[in-house]
């Protein structure tokens, strides 16, 4: 690897956090030493940071380091580097992590949320490389989306840009980011779960219980890769229930492409493991919905950095920080 630099991620979760140690350049991530933890929300995030710093010591003891990059949920200001109260951190309040890392080891360091860098490894290492206009989604346990536009990553006014989650696309409907019926409610871990309890229960009532669904276990007993087995067998309400999520994914994506006129959106997690039963619904909403012209020029690919993808993230936002 020519021109490698020793960069240092931190992927702050809400129950968990690793730091990486990676040999980074344009073309390739080597990841060297990984460590991860377990944590608490009560946790302080002072004990939390020093945890970071410790690791990062042994990381660096025979390899001085180049730069850190932070991948952490939002609220956050990227541009003054701070931490502010994310639900899943929520004693996490106006943390000044940039600062901290930077006073203690002299060296660059960046901050973005997780979605936001995400997009920019799958831009420059994964399944959006090459591309100037890119659309990254998470389509994971939520639906944050992060923004390449015009070959820089695009945070908005306060690092709100991309919570294409937040929007509406039916009155009614399941419930994400807190509203019904949005984009995250249908697109999303949560959001398959919700609708695939209420049809399950649905012909569960009329007599038709999907393999899926039991009565006698709780709706946290329904997942998105349980309702998607089901569906691969052959379950009609599981593949209903696929169906529809599809369709609601090619409505949001029909938006995206009418106002952002991408080259490529990237989809992770759920559409990496459901392609099967997702793209083809979407598609048909896409031919219906979208501008034809932008349409024809926008792929939609599943992301390729599968289980690394966090890893990336945070050592990406090191050397790229928009």
């Amino acid at each position: 690897m020519k021109k490698a630099k020793h960069v240092i991620g931190i992927d702050i979760g809400g129950t968990k956090c690793a730091v990486i140690s990676a040999a980074a350049d344009s073309e390739h991530i080597e990841v060297l030493k990984k460590e991860k933890f377990k944590t608490e929300i009560t946790e302080e995030p002072e004990k939390i940071i020093e945890t970071f710093c410790e690791i990062i010591d042994r990381f660096s003891a025979d390899q001085p380091i180049d730069a850190i990059g932070i991948s952490c949920g939002g609220p956050l200001n990227s541009k003054t580097g701070i931490i502010m109260r994310p639900p899943n951190l929520p004693k996490w309040d106006n943390i000044k992590i940039v600062e901290i890392l930077e006073n203690r080891y002299h060296v660059p360091t960046h901050l973005q949320n997780d979605a936001n860098a995400c997009a920019l490894a799958e831009w420059k290492y994964g399944a959006g490389k090459g591309t100037n206009n890119m659309v990254f989604m998470t389509f994971g346990t939520g639906l944050g989306a992060g923004l390449i536009l015009d070959g820089r990553l695009y945070t908005g006014t306060n690092d709100n840009a991309g919570e294409a989650g937040h929007i509406r696309l039916a009155e009614n409907g399941p419930v994400g980011f807190c509203k019904m019926g949005s984009f995250e409610g249908f697109c999303s871990g949560g959001g398959l779960r919700q609708l695939g309890y209420s049809l399950g229960l649905e012909a569960y009532q009329a007599g038709k219980a999907p393999a899926y669904y039991d009565p006698n276990i709780a709706p946290d007993g329904i997942n998105a890769k349980t309702i998607a087995d089901a569906a691969d067998a052959g379950d009609p309400v599981a593949r209903e229930v696929y169906r529809r999520c599809g369709e609601y994914l090619g409505r949001g994506l029909s938006i995206l492409i009418d106002l952002l006129n991408p080259e490529r959106i990237v989809l992770g997690s759920i559409y990496k493991r459901s392609e099967n039963l997702l793209a083809e619904p979407a598609k048909k909403v896409i031919e219906k919905e979208a501008l034809a012209a932008s349409a024809a020029v926008c792929e939609i690919v599943p992301a390729e950095l599968d289980d690394h993808l966090g890893d990336y993230a945070a050592v990406t936002t090191a050397l790229y920080n928009g």
